[in-house]
């Protein structure tokens, strides 16, 4: 047996990749092929500890052991860079996600007769895998997944698929079912009494016309920093509270005790009332629910904070703009933020603190920043999507010093 037939590291995608390049699927580290074609496992290669595996969609990862999976984080970010021709002066360690840490999920369900499946669809397809169990997901997100089985089976049209969309918050679990349908006063007590037994913080219905509410016994909120934010019907959320928390820490290391800092993406708030106690914080976002959320919230406990309705990919701050901020943070959505990233090119930002899920765009912003005369001084790898090929991080820019 050749170490050409060895298993020497993941791809993007997920595949194992061999010395002379062949892509092995469900291979990890270590792996070798054997001379018929077989795999023969390796000291990293683990049993998946869920029965649905490989077929959900949820997971591509769960073969690899926790050193194997933390290196694909990192590899994914250095590789992503190297594609740019962009060298970062420290990538730290991957932080991955614990099992079972899911707070927010879209799940499908659709209907054949009497049985309905519910659960992800496998990957690059539209079967859905009926999810009896769930290693990722929030133990109280899967325990409601089997008495909504029966909630919606009469919802959804025969052969016909819908939404089942649950979140964690303050109040419990938000629920939006989109694409069922909910009409008739029979079927409102149904979800009412559905929601009052099961202890809902909202039961929400989507028929093709926005979230309607159902139910909602108090105002449903979201918490960053301590600062309650009013929750839109699955809103943007970090997947993990423990991802979130590493996020939130590599941007605090980076700003430091900067005084007014700008959060460009700002979403809710997430590092805007995260990191913004005691100091003046500028918030632009491009989703108007979001913003009048962040701005309720600020105003409440009386933050420093202007939450501002800005699209910044028509309308990015410019350096005249930027130049007033001892810290930008940014946190746009896969595309990365070409246009923004273009004025900060041109600014004196003193520190950019760069959230991405998508080491790809990341990589080409970052190409941007230092042919303008930034550094990357530090990358922090994220994986908070646990055993998927999803990759989230925060990068670090400082200017190069002068000679």
């Amino acid at each position: 047996m050749t170490a050409a037939s060895e298993i020497i590291r993941i791809a993007a995608k997920g595949d194992g990749v061999t010395a002379d390049g062949r892509h092995v699927p469900l291979s990890a580290p270590g792996d070798r092929l054997s001379a018929e074609g077989g795999l023969i496992h390796g000291p990293h290669h683990t049993d998946p500890p869920c029965k649905h595996f490989p077929l959900c969609g949820g997971c591509q990862l769960q073969h690899l052991d926790q050193e194997s999976l933390a290196a694909y984080v990192r590899d994914r970010v250095v590789g992503a860079l190297a594609g740019q021709g962009v060298a970062a002066e420290q990538i730290l360690p991957a932080h991955i996600s614990p099992e079972r840490s899911r707070r927010r999920a879209a799940l499908r369900a659709v209907r054949f007769g009497k049985k309905l499946h519910l659960g992800f669809s496998s990957e690059n397809s539209h079967r859905v895998v009926d999810m009896e169990m769930c290693e990722i997901l929030h133990p109280a997100l899967f325990a409601l997944t089997e008495p909504l089985r029966a909630l919606v089976h009469d919802l959804v049209e025969d052969r016909r698929a819908a939404q089942v969309k649950m979140t964690l918050t303050d109040q419990g679990i938000d629920l939006l079912l989109e694409n069922v349908g909910a009409d008739g006063l029979s079927v409102a007590e149904r979800l009412t009494g559905f929601a009052q037994f099961h202890g809902l913080a909202r039961l929400s219905v989507d028929e093709g016309f926005g979230p309607q509410t159902r139910w909602e016994p108090e105002p449903v909120t979201v918490s960053f920093g301590g600062v309650p934010v009013p929750f839109p019907p699955f809103a943007f959320l970090q997947a993990t509270v423990d991802g979130e928390a590493a996020l939130v820490e590599a941007v605090r290391q980076a700003v430091g005790a900067s005084g007014i800092i700008a959060d460009l993406f700002s979403g809710l708030g997430t590092f805007a009332l995260s990191l913004g106690e005691g100091r003046a914080v500028y918030a632009a976002e491009a989703a108007r629910d979001a913003v009048l959320a962040l701005k309720s919230a600020g105003n409440r406990v009386q933050r420093k904070l202007v939450a501002d309705h800005r699209d910044l990919f028509r309308r990015p701050l410019v350096p005249a703009e930027l130049d007033r901020f001892e810290a930008v943070i940014l946190d746009p959505p896969r595309a990365g933020a070409r246009e923004q990233v273009l004025q900060l090119a041109q600014s004196r930002v003193p520190v950019i603190a760069y959230v991405s899920c998508n080491p790809g765009s990341f990589a080409r912003d970052a190409k941007l920043l230092v042919e303008a005369g930034y550094r990357l001084e530090t990358v922090q790898p994220v994986g908070q999507f646990r055993w998927s090929t999803h990759v989230e991080l925060v990068g670090v820019f400082r200017p190069v010093p002068l000679p």
